[in-house]
């Protein structure tokens, strides 16, 4: 059987790196080692990644020096002529059409892992598919057509049917409405069903806490702290210490694992707004200084608990439903995170889109999508078993 690999496709990106190694600062474009199958590619490639990533200008003397020091590596180079083929690659390279052969190469590298763990793809592309010429030209016209997403789902459709077929657990289960409702009663007499506090006495009046199984949304309107507040909460359920103004550090509980998504905000600007809440320094002073006294010491504890907390980052400037739920799906199986922040639920050409496809084409209210997303934020809490808080942007008719 062949593998899924298009050399034509590999060359063209080889050789187009190799005339123009800016590609590699682009991030549009992201290629690694496992989009290449030869020993002999991952060796041109590598080597020329390894040069850009020093700052070094991408050329064949580079190459040669580079490799000159890798006697493994250099033997296949040269059993190849890995000179003649890096020219004669930059010598076809056609940059007009790099974006082209970029993404044919990821949609082989995505077919490809498919099939390595065992997932059969040869209806959607069969790469021993060569004395049908009809049949080769539409699965070809098919690939060149669908973007690495729509292959990606499809395959997730699957096994998503698969799933709903076989295990009836996720199905649903009718019942009478009075099944086991007394021993409900006890069991809530016994055990409460109330969450980890969240910031704010008023809060956990309302809602209990943070309960599993739950998705809490928040409305208000732009700059008024939406961001900050779920930061506040997303320190408050994962750090296991807080500066308080009366007490100096107090114990805050043990850290539970927790998982805040960011639409907007980069890394630095998440950080110090954890610093500034947890250790109670005003967040100007941490990005603009100077420090009032004993505010540095309280800053620099803040950082080594935040460090230590079971909390994580996700960033997801563009996104889909499908998106933020695989975020999630990382953080439950990478960290087992129980509770999860989404900031915020806005639409995004992504989340249009995929509406879009499953609607049928029909155009849909900007509240509608908001109410779509936030059903599906709602199902994520229930089918994980989960805690998840969001917000919306009100207009300035609210």
């Amino acid at each position: 059987m062949k593998d899924y690999t298009d050399s034509a496709a590999i060359t063209q990106v080889i050789g187009c790196v190799f005339n123009d190694a800016s590609i590699l600062d682009d991030e549009r474009y992201i290629i690694r080692e496992d989009d290449f199958t030869d020993e002999f590619h991952k060796i041109c490639f590598g080597a020329m990644y390894r040069i850009w990533e020093n700052n070094s200008k991408v050329n064949l003397d580079a190459i040669i020096d580079y490799l000159a020091n890798r006697p493994k590596y250099n033997a296949v180079f040269q059993t190849r002529k890995g000179i003649d083929y890096l020219l004669e690659a930059a010598k076809i390279a056609k940059p007009d059409t790099f974006n082209y052969y970029y993404h044919r190469l990821k949609k082989f590298t995505l077919l490809r892992t498919y099939n390595n763990y065992g997932i059969d793809v040869r209806d959607l592309y069969d790469p021993d598919l060569v004395m049908d010429i009809k049949a080769k030209q539409k699965q070809e016209d098919w690939l060149d057509s669908v973007s690495l997403t729509d292959i990606a789902d499809t395959i997730d459709r699957r096994i998503a049917d698969i799933r709903a077929t076989c295990i009836e657990d996720d199905l649903g289960m009718g019942y009478q409405a009075g099944d086991d409702i007394f021993e409900l009663i006890e069991k809530l007499e016994a055990h409460p069903e109330v969450g980890v506090p969240l910031y704010g006495p008023l809060i956990n009046t309302v809602t209990k806490g943070a309960r599993l199984r739950k998705f809490y949304l928040r409305s208000a309107a732009t700059g008024v702290g939406k961001t900050r507040g779920m930061v506040a909460d997303a320190c408050n359920i994962a750090c296991n210490e807080i500066y308080h103004e009366q007490f100096g550090w107090i114990k805050n509980g043990k850290g539970q694992p927790t998982l805040f998504i960011v639409t907007e905000q980069d890394k630095e600007e998440v950080q110090t707004m954890m610093l500034a809440f947890l250790s109670g320094v005003n967040e100007d002073h941490i990005i603009t200084g100077p420090y009032l006294q004993g505010e540095k010491d309280r800053v620099l504890k803040a950082a080594q608990i935040i460090k230590e907390s079971p909390i994580w980052v996700e960033e997801l400037p563009e996104f889909s439903m499908q998106d933020v739920e695989n975020k999630i799906k990382k953080g439950i199986r990478e960290h087992d995170i129980k509770y999860c922040f989404f900031d915020y639920i806005h639409t995004s050409v992504k989340i249009l889109e995929e509406i879009s496809k499953k609607s049928g084409g029909i155009k849909l209210r900007e509240d509608n999508v908001l109410f779509m997303l936030s059903t599906k934020l709602k199902d994520i809490a229930n089918k994980y078993g989960i805690f998840i808080m969001s917000a919306t942007q009100l207009n300035t008719d609210y």
